[in-house]
């Protein structure tokens, strides 16, 4: 649940519960709910210690330090008919609950917090969560109601469904090598968006000024299909087997401004690169921020949306800041999750 991003060389097993089938979330069971927390211990500010030491009553705490202790905590939370899951931590610790608890919960999740402790918080920015969102506020939020849905993102195997991990942002090609230099600005004390604004003008101007050698240059062995089947267009610039750049999503609001999706209404969207052509890196600003003309696309930029996509990928993609193998995949956008918002 830290360090330095990890290829896994699986995706997790996951059984999803049977008696959750049709159930999208629990109402709560108590006047005063009962909360479950689980604190990445690890995560940026907590690890800083800016996390508030106080824990009020009817929230009961668990520090777990391998993702292998989630299931039984949260197995753990499901005996006692939890009101709400907090979830203390970045993006990838959403990801390792979310992961972790499709078999305990399947789709009939109680209602969610998220505490905004990580170095990249991609989900509670699309929430509105404000910047200093406490375990306090969360609870306060909760008792006036204030909830939102958001649909995570599924990716499992085309072969083997039960083999997935579940998260909010996915990415692949040029992208992994931007989250590994985007860990380096986590180093330097650059964090979420600006993070991002550093990672984004070093990848493009790395792109725009290397030789055909140069890796930021360099085409994924990919192929990307929407859910009827077809084939996402290619439009040149790198073989037809070949894509540069990936980036898929449930979320529609991103750090630095960023507004890929604009205008799309599918629970899953999907951005794509087809090369590295200077005319189309030029213009990617365009694309990120949702105002691509026609022609610009044409160079080889897609925005698509669906509900189910397909990839398969000759080398590992990233998901919420960790890598997973390639392979044959199905990703498609879960049944939605409940969420307090302020």
């Amino acid at each position: 649940m830290h360090g330095s991003i990890h290829l896994f060389d699986r995706l997790p097993q996951v059984n999803a519960s049977e008696k959750a089938d049709g159930c999208t979330a629990r109402s709560p069971v108590r006047d005063n709910p009962l909360v479950g927390l689980i604190r990445n211990a690890r995560s940026h500010r907590n690890l800083r210690g800016e996390a508030a030491s106080h824990i009020p009553e009817g929230v009961l705490l668990r520090l777990p330090e391998k993702r292998s202790e989630l299931p039984g905590i949260l197995a753990e939370f499901a005996e006692r008919q939890v009101d709400c899951i907090a979830i203390d931590g970045g993006d990838g610790t959403v990801r390792d609950v979310l992961t972790c608890g499709t078999s305990v919960f399947g789709d009939c999740w109680p209602t969610l917090m998220v505490v905004p402790n990580g170095k990249t918080n991609a989900l509670a920015l699309d929430l509105g969560l404000p910047t200093d969102w406490t375990l306090a506020d969360a609870i306060a939020a909760l008792r006036a109601g204030n909830v939102a849905r958001r649909h995570p993102l599924v990716i499992s195997l085309r072969d083997n469904p039960q083999a997935q991990v579940r998260g909010f942002i996915m990415g692949a090609g040029v992208f992994n090598r931007c989250i590994a230099l985007g860990q380096r600005s986590h180093d330097l004390g650059a964090f979420n968006g600006a993070a991002i604004g550093v990672t984004a003008v070093w990848s493009v101007m790395q792109a725009l000024l290397g030789s055909a050698t140069n890796p930021w240059r360099k085409g994924t062995h990919m192929s990307v299909r929407q859910g009827d089947g077809r084939e996402v267009p290619h439009y040149g610039g790198l073989p037809a087997n070949e894509r540069y750049l990936l980036f898929a999503s449930t979320l529609k609001e991103f750090p630095a401004g960023l507004d890929p999706f604009r205008g799309r209404e599918e629970p899953l969207c999907m951005a794509v690169l087809d090369n590295p052509r200077r005319g189309l890196l030029l213009r990617i600003a365009s694309l990120m921020r949702g105002t691509a003309s026609e022609a610009m696309l044409k160079r080889g930029g897609h925005v698509v949306g669906d509900t189910t996509m397909e990839l398969d990928i000759a080398e590992s993609f990233i998901l919420d800041g960790e890598a997973f193998p390639s392979g044959y995949y199905q990703i498609s956008a879960g049944a939605p999750l409940h969420f307090v918002v302020a």
